[in-house]
C-alpha cells in the first residue's frame, strides 16, 4: 500500500450561480488528497492519513476518498474545523489564499504517532501540512521513523505567502529530504529551497547529494527530468494539451509516478538506489499522461486508470496513421 500523509481540505473554486453573481462552489482537496485520489483511480492499494473533520465538509472528504478506492481508515477524525482554500484563477492558473487555525488537520500530536498496517510499502508527504505546526511536526516524526523500512516521497509543493516561520520550515523540509528517497520539485520550489545563480541542473545535484536516491524537477510546459545520485538527467517532454487550469497537476503528476514504480515492483528502497534510466524514463512518461488529462478539464479531478488506458490507444492510433502517411509519402529505393 501507498500512504499518502498529508492534508485534506475544501477547495472554495470560483464560479458563478444561477443567477449570473460570483460566488464559491466546496470541492474536496489538498495536494496529498489528490496524490491519493488520483492512485486510487490509477488502481494503485492506496491510503490516506491526515486528520479529517467530523463536520460535512469533513463527511465530503471521506465519501470523496471512499469513491475513488482510498483506504481513508488511518484518519484522525476529530470536532474541529475543515481547512478551506480559496482559490484565485488566473488566465488557468491557481493561487490560493488558505483559512487553517486550530483545524482538524493541523492540530495533530507528534507525540502520538499511528502504528502503521503490514503491507504499507511507501509513505507520501507534501503540501501545506509540512508548514503548520504542530501537525507538520506530526509528520516529519512519522517519514523519520518510518524512513529506516519505507520509501519516503517528499513533494514539499511551497506556498511561500503561507510560511510564517521560514527558519523553522527550512529545517524540517532538510530534515525529510535526507531521509527520503524521491523528492520531487518544480523549478520554482528548487529555486525556493536552493536560491542563488546556480543553474537548476547544478541545484538538483545538490538535493541528490542531501541523501535522496532519486530527484524528479518538473518544468511546466518544458517537461520533467529527474536524476539518480551520480548520474545525468533523464528528461521526458510535456504533452501539448489545451490547458483548463493547473489545480492539482502536480498532484497527479506524483500519482503517475508512484503508481509506474509500484507496478515495475521497484517501491523498495534497495531498488530505487538501483533504479535504471529505463525504469526512471517509464515513469516520469506515467507522469506526464496523467497529469495532461488533469489540466485539460477543471479543477482537481485526476483520471481513472480506464480514461488514461483510452487515452494511451487513441495516441497509439495516431501515431499509426502518422507513420502510415510518412511510409506511404516517401520515395522507395529501386535496387
Amino acid at each position: 500500500m501507498i500512504l499518502c500523509c498529508g492534508e485534506a481540505l475544501i477547495d472554495m473554486i470560483p464560479s458563478v450561480n444561477e443567477k449570473g453573481q460570483p460566488s464559491f462552489t466546496p470541492y474536496a482537496g489538498g495536494a496529498v488528497f489528490n496524490t491519493a485520489i488520483a492512485l486510487g483511480r490509477l488502481r494503485a492499494r492506496t491510503g490516506f492519513l491526515s486528520g479529517i473533520s467530523s463536520d460535512l465538509f469533513g463527511s465530503l472528504l471521506r465519501d470523496t476518498l471512499a469513491r475513488s478506492n482510498v483506504d481513508s481508515s488511518m484518519a484522525i477524525i476529530s470536532d474541529r474545523p475543515t481547512t478551506l482554500a480559496f482559490v484565485q484563477l488566473t488566465n488557468g492558473h491557481a493561487s490560493y489564499i488558505f483559512y487553517d487555525e486550530n483545524t482538524a488537520g493541523r492540530l495533530l500530536d507528534p507525540a502520538n504517532l499511528p502504528e502503521l498496517p503490514d503491507g504499507t510499502l511507501a509513505l507520501y508527504f507534501g503540501g501545506i501540512s509540512l508548514i503548520g505546526e504542530p501537525g507538520s511536526e506530526f509528520y516529519a516524526a512519522l517519514a523519520l521513523r518510518e524512513s529506516p523500512d519505507r520509501v519516503i516521497m517528499l513533494d514539499p509543493n511551497i506556498r511561500a505567502g503561507f510560511i510564517k516561520d521560514e527558519r523553522a520550515y527550512r529545517a524540517r523540509l532538510d530534515r525529510i529530504i535526507a531521509h527520503a528517497d524521491i523528492v520531487k520539485v518544480s523549478d520554482e520550489d528548487l529555486n525556493w529551497i536552493i536560491p542563488g545563480m546556480l543553474s537548476l541542473d547544478d541545484k538538483v545535484s545538490k538535493i541528490c547529494a542531501m541523501g535522496p536516491s532519486l530527484v524528479i524537477l518538473t518544468k511546466g510546459g518544458a517537461g520533467v527530468a529527474a536524476a539518480a545520485q551520480g548520474r545525468s538527467m533523464v528528461s521526458v517532454m510535456a504533452r501539448r494539451v489545451e490547458v483548463v487550469d493547473t489545480v492539482g497537476a502536480g498532484d497527479t503528476f506524483n500519482a503517475g509516478v508512484l503508481s509506474k514504480l509500484s507496478e515495475l515492483r521497484l517501491l523498495t528502497k534497495e531498488a530505487l538506489k538501483q533504479i535504471s534510466d529505463e525504469h526512471i524514463r517509464m515513469a516520469l512518461e506515467q507522469g506526464v499522461r496523467v497529469a495532461a488529462i488533469t489540466v485539460s478539464r477543471s479543477g482537481a479531478n485526476p483520471p481513472w486508470a480506464e480514461e488514461l488506458a483510452a487515452a494511451d490507444a487513441l495516441s497509439d492510433q495516431r501515431s499509426e496513421r502518422s507513420d502510415s502517411a510518412t511510409t506511404s509519402a516517401t520515395p522507395q529505393t529501386k535496387e
